[in-house]
Formats: C-alpha cells, sequence, structure tokens
C-alpha cells in the first residue's frame, strides 16, 4: 500500500518563513516554518490524507498502533526512523544526543525520580539515542558540527585576540585540552564570562573591519552572529573551536552520539531514530543542563562529519551510516523508471517513507501506485517489495524523491 501522509509544520522560532511552504506549494503566511514530521513519533504523528483506506485512523501512529502486522511488517515493533524536512533562518540550540546506553541509563533515572515526561527541564523524554543525517535541499546548508583539533581552535583565537591579551584565559584552558575548555564555559564562572564577552566583541570588530568585500575566518563571522544574538552566551565562544561546515545542494553529513552541533541556516532533509532526546548547551532559551551535556559530549577532534553515499546506480544514492537502523534513499529520474528493492538496486528493508521535493514521481509496486507531486509524501507497506520510481516524462524537468527505510 501507498498511504499518503501529510501534516503541519513545527512553528519554532528559529525556522524560515518561506522554505517548507515553497517546498510543499502551500501560502507563505509569515508565521516560521521550522520542521515537517514524516513518521509515527508521537510528539507530531504524520496525519493520513484518506482516512478510509486505513479503517478511519486520522494518523500513521493510530493505524500502526491498530494494524502493527499489516503496517510495519511481522515482527517488527515501531517504526525505526523519523523523516524531517527542516528550515532553518537563524542557529539552533547548540546540542548533543546519547548513546544507546546513555538514554537508557538517563531515562531510567529521570523515570525514578518522579521527573514529569512534559517537564521542561526533562532531558530523556524516551530511552533512546538519536543519530541522526542531513542532506542539503537549498543551495548552502550551514553547520556547526563537532571539534576541530585544538591547534586549529588555537590559531582562530590568536588570531582574533590580536595584541589586545583578553583572550589569554581561553589560551591557557586551549593549552589544556577540549574537555577542560568546553566545562570551563559551560560552567561559567566569571573569568569565562569576561572572556565569552571579549569573543562576542572581537569577532563583531573583526567582522566590522573587513567590510563587505573583506573576509574573516568562517569561524570569526559565525561567532559575530551568534553575539548579536546571544551576546553572554558560552555557544559564542565553543562555536570557534568546531568545524564549521557548508554543505552545498545534494551534500550531506551525519552526526552520532556525542556530536557537538547546531544548523545555522538552510533547508535539508534529517532522517533519524526516532527519539527526541537533546542535550543543549547554549543558543536557546530552553532548558540547559550543563553536567548532562558534559557527561555525554565527544571531546576528541575528529574531521567535519561529512557523509557520502553508496552510488548505487547512476540515478539512486543511498545515505546510510552504519550501526543506526535506518538509510536514506536519493533517487531521481527523467522520465526512465528506475527500480528499487530486490530485483533493482536498492533494497526497501521494511516500512518506507517517500517525499517528492522536486517534479512529478510515480511510485509503482506489487499490489499498487501511487503519483507523488512535489511536496507530497506517502508511508510504503513492506508488502509493495520492489518499488520502480519513473518521474513524469511529459513534464521535461528531472524528478528527485527521497526515500527512508531500515538498514
Amino acid at each position: 500500500m501507498f498511504l499518503g501522509i501529510t501534516n503541519t509544520p513545527r512553528d519554532y522560532a528559529w525556522g524560515s518563513v518561506s522554505a517548507i511552504p515553497e517546498l510543499l506549494g502551500r501560502t507563505v503566511t509569515g508565521v516560521p516554518q521550522a520542521e515537517l514530521w514524516l513518521g509515527a513519533h508521537a510528539g507530531s504523528p504524520s496525519v493520513v490524507v484518506n482516512p478510509a483506506t486505513v479503517g478511519g485512523a486520522d494518523t500513521l501512529l493510530d493505524w500502526i498502533t491498530a494494524e502493527p502486522e499489516v503496517a510495519l511488517g511481522a515482527d517488527r515493533h515501531g517504526l525505526p526512523f523519523l523523516l524531517k524536512v527542516l528550515a532553518a533562518a537563524a542557529p539552533l540550540s547548540l546540542q548533543a544526543h546519547p548513546t544507546p546506553e546513555q538514554a537508557r541509563e538517563g531515562f531510567d533515572r529521570e523515570e525514578a525520580a518522579g521527573v514529569p515526561l512534559d517537564d521542561p527541564a526533562r532531558n530523556y523524554k524516551d530511552p533512546f539515542p538519536k543519530p541522526e543525517l542531513v542532506v542539503a535541499l537549498s543551495e548552502r546548508f550551514e553547520a556547526l558540527s563537532g571539534f576541530r583539533p585544538v591547534a586549529e581552535a588555537l590559531a582562530e583565537v590568536e588570531a582574533l585576540d590580536a595584541d589586545s591579551g583578553r583572550l589569554g584565559p581561553l589560551v591557557v584552558h586551549l593549552q589544556h585540552g577540549l574537555e577542560d575548555t568546553v566545562r570551563w564555559l559551560e560552567e561559567t564562572d566569571d573569568s569565562a564570562r569576561a572572556v565569552i564577552g571579549a569573543v562576542g566583541h572581537l569577532a563583531v570588530e573583526a567582522v566590522a573591519a573587513a567590510g563587505p568585500d573583506g573576509s574573516v575566518t568562517p569561524n570569526t563571522a559565525t561567532a559575530a552572529d551568534l553575539a548579536r544574538t546571544y551576546p553572554d552566551d558560552p555557544g559564542v565562544v565553543v562555536s570557534l573551536l568546531m568545524h564549521r561546515v557548508t554543505l552545498a545542494r545534494g551534500e550531506a553529513m551525519y552526526l552520532p552520539a556525542g556530536n557537538i552541533h547546531a544548523y545555522l541556516d538552510g533547508l535539508g532533509i534529517e532522517l533519524m531514530a526516532p527519539s527526541d532526546n537533546v542535550l543543549r548547551g547554549g543558543l536557546t532559551p530552553k532548558h540547559v543542563d550543563v553536567p548532562e551535556l558534559l557527561r555525554v559530549l565527544d571531546f576528541a577532534a575528529h574531521p567535519a562529519p561529512l557523509l557520502e553515499p553508496e552510488h548505487l546506480a547512476p540515478a539512486v544514492d543511498r545515505f546510510a551510516p552504519e550501526g543506526v537502523g535506518f538509510a536514506l534513499l536519493r533517487v531521481t529520474s527523467e522520465g526512465r523508471p528506475v527500480g528499487l528493492g530486490t530485483g533493482g538496486t536498492a533494497p526497501l528493508d521494511g516500512p518506507s517513507i517517500a517525499i517528492c521535493t522536486e517534479g512529478v514521481v510515480t511510485l509503482v509496486g506489487a499490489h499498487s501506485a501511487t503519483l507523488l507531486r512535489q511536496g507530497e509524501s506517502c508511508y510504503i507497506t513492506p508488502d509493495e517489495g520492489d518499488v520502480t520510481v519513473e518521474a513524469d516524462a511529459g513534464s521535461g524537468t528531472t524528478a528527485t524523491v527521497f526515500i527512508a527505510t531500515g538498514a
């Protein structure tokens, strides 16, 4: 079965007012639209377009609960992923997600303490990890992700400090390593507060001195932007210690457990485990739990976390980080059928969700078919088996569909 699904975008303040409505072909209302959730997460389950086809179930979660074997297949317990369209026009919170063990321990601890699930100070809403990947849909998708080597961060700080000497304490802490530095900034004593203010001031000055045709490093420009909105936030300084990532359209990155990150600007397709466990470290009015954040952070310096797809065929790319239990397929077609599944080039593993991001496509399975226009999405039951994707040959344009599935 190809079951049409939709949803109402989440109106978080950092969302773009136009990117999601334009993708979906809806009216731009001037209200921020940050995330469109496609899945069965209880926080915002997808809405069934035609409930009569699934016994009157209004949401995907309702139908899966009522008919799990039909919706999921035998021996499956819940949908292993949550697919999102994400549109950022301002920075998201600086954040990290727990490992499976940390999530289970944290959830059990807060349950035993009687912390209500809807308490804004609750860290663990469920006992699951939240690995995630994002693929850029906009021409540029901007983010901070992961710690870079200390030597790179030191060079940035020393160049910014020039001859002022105001960032001396930050240099000393960096010489003791990233963990010492981040702990000092996040716990924020008087010396850290002075450095946070100084970094913001110096970054803004550097950008102003460079002028519209000048140049500063991406990290310094980001620190200046953040300081204008969050002048006293440790995230302003932490951003100097991180990789500043720019994804071109079609490029992707993967955010494993412990990875510190913040999306800054852009439209993307995001795929993650269906969890809501977020440990925040700044750049937000929401709850920040510094000890818990420090407990889950990976302080090791890693390369920028770019994710290369596996090219299964000229028209099929597969983004599948190892061990996460989900994969994202990107299928492009110009009127020629592209086969998926055991008889084609890319197997769909169990229940899947598809969204068309450009053009018009027809999905053909073992028992039925459906047409998706740009912005439309559907749930694919496992019994459809092999799926063929074909663009509308008469449109004269390339069509693209993303399909989230198991791995």
